[in-house]
């Protein structure tokens, strides 16, 4: 599969035969999408930085919350959190994506904004491919993440919702969670083929350049 970053949290997970976009966002985020073709739209929450579905087109299948789902041979499950660390009276409800398709198993936090407790860590088993929110002031920061990182020990991670040339929202910038991480600098790739048979043993942080309508 490639995975493809648009900017905040929102990426193209384009399959053999399913594509998948999570939290396309509005462009008052800084971020201009250009129209994408899905088979399968995930929204974490509410918020239009996340739930601006007008960029999509097909005949596509929204998923906004909690429960399991079936899709073209693609399993998704949907976990209910918050997206703040007062049980969702801050800033109210999160969901956190688990999808298994094609062999692999990618999670997606959306805006989660609290440290998740040790059950749930456990019922999330082995993560491939784990996208984490790392910009703070709205999510999880930086400490956070990684120790979220570190207890579910990835194949592969791919840091979202921070800040970048184009974005508006006040967040901070990918490297103080680099930091956390022991890693002092990593070059942008514009995306990234994922296999079953291709997943790095041990954790690799993979950072992505996003994806410009306009460039």
């Amino acid at each position: 599969m490639e995975i493809t970053w648009f900017g905040h949290s929102c990426f193209r997970i384009k399959g053999k035969e399913v594509v998948i976009v999570t939290d396309p966002c509005a462009p008052d985020t800084g971020y201009h999408i250009a129209r994408l073709q899905a088979d399968i739209a995930l929204i974490s929450h509410s918020h239009p930085g996340h739930s601006f579905v007008d960029i999509l087109q097909g005949d596509y299948k929204a998923i906004s919350g909690p429960g399991e789902y079936e899709i073209k041979d693609t399993y998704i499950t949907g976990i209910a959190t918050y997206h703040d660390d007062m049980h969702g009276q801050k800033n109210g409800k999160n969901t956190i994506y688990v999808i298994e398709m094609e062999g692999v198993t990618l999670c997606h936090l959306g805006d989660l904004g609290h440290p998740l407790p040790p059950e749930l860590i456990g019922d999330l088993g082995n993560i491939n491919v784990l996208f984490v929110p790392v910009g703070g002031r709205v999510t999880i920061g930086a400490a956070v993440a990684a120790d979220l990182v570190r207890n579910l020990n990835p194949g592969i991670v791919i840091p979202m919702h921070y800040k970048t040339a184009d974005v508006k929202a006040d967040l901070d910038f990918p490297e103080k969670f680099l930091k956390e991480l022991g890693i002092k600098e990593l070059g942008l790739q514009p995306k990234i083929n994922v296999t079953r048979t291709n997943i790095p043993v041990s954790t690799q942080v993979v950072m992505l350049d996003y994806l410009r309508a306009f460039r």
